[in-house]
């Protein structure tokens, strides 16, 4: 897939994932900062949806793949699950989750834990449902983490995956190509000092296979029930699945 190919740094000896894991270490101290600036505030009304979707079934284990700086973990607290696991490949990013959910007194709850998204360390059926913020776009093999992610996930569990998309409606489109292309890469190395990884951010979102066909391989990788919703003009898209 053209997606799988298209890397932060594009240096020949290194894989996507490693460099995926070098750009997020890279960022890390400036990750949140950026994160809110650059949607305007919008992640944190797109991380309630996603929740309120999977909370309707009341998880009680719940994993947060792609966990970041553990923002989406820490609103699934609102559901009051026994457990909630995030995981992801950058050791920088996971020192910053787990630094927040100390301050927050949910560390008795969210254990925040190193691990590739493609090879999880989970036995089959562990989650009564997952998330996914922001994260896919960034998998080396895109379908089989997704396979794995149905894997580790029990009979029926819901799936709530958070992406970057491209808006249809010409006026909006045009106005976020200039955004997303032009601002979004000089705001991102003025601030985060790193030259690569927001323009990685416009490339690997415009070789992304959004909306219908994305939906197309979540079925293929083993989910029913596969619904992808438009959010924020077309800006965000929340793709949910059942197992």
């Amino acid at each position: 897939m053209e997606h799988d190919k298209v890397k932060p740094y594009s240096q020949g000896s290194k894989s996507k994932k490693e460099e995926v894991e070098e750009m997020f270490d890279n960022i890390a101290h400036r990750y949140d900062f950026l994160n809110h600036l650059l949607s305007a505030g919008m992640d944190k009304l797109w991380r309630k949806k996603a929740v309120h979707y999977i909370g309707e079934i009341h998880p009680k284990i719940v994993a947060d793949i792609a966990t970041g700086t553990g923002d989406f973990a820490m609103e699934i607290m609102r559901l009051r699950p026994d457990k909630i696991v995030g995981i992801d490949l950058s050791d920088d990013m996971l020192k910053y989750a787990r630094i927040k959910a100390q301050e927050k007194g949910f560390n008795n709850v969210i254990e925040y834990v190193k691990g590739d998204s493609e090879k999880l360390l989970f036995a089959d059926d562990s989650f009564d449902a997952m998330t996914v913020g922001f994260g896919v776009r960034n998998y080396q093999d895109l379908e089989k983490g997704l396979r794995e992610m149905n894997r580790v996930l029990k009979p029926n569990a819901r799936l709530a995956i958070l992406e970057v998309s491209k808006p249809t409606n010409p006026f909006i489109k045009l106005i976020f190509n200039f955004y997303f292309n032009v601002m979004t890469p000089t705001i991102g190395r003025l601030f985060s000092k790193d030259s690569r990884a927001y323009t990685y951010l416009p490339e690997s979102v415009a070789a992304f296979p959004a909306g219908h066909q994305f939906t197309a391989i979540l079925e293929k990788s083993g989910f029913k029930n596969v619904r992808w919703t438009p959010l924020t003009f077309g800006i965000c898209a929340m793709y949910t699945a059942e197992k």
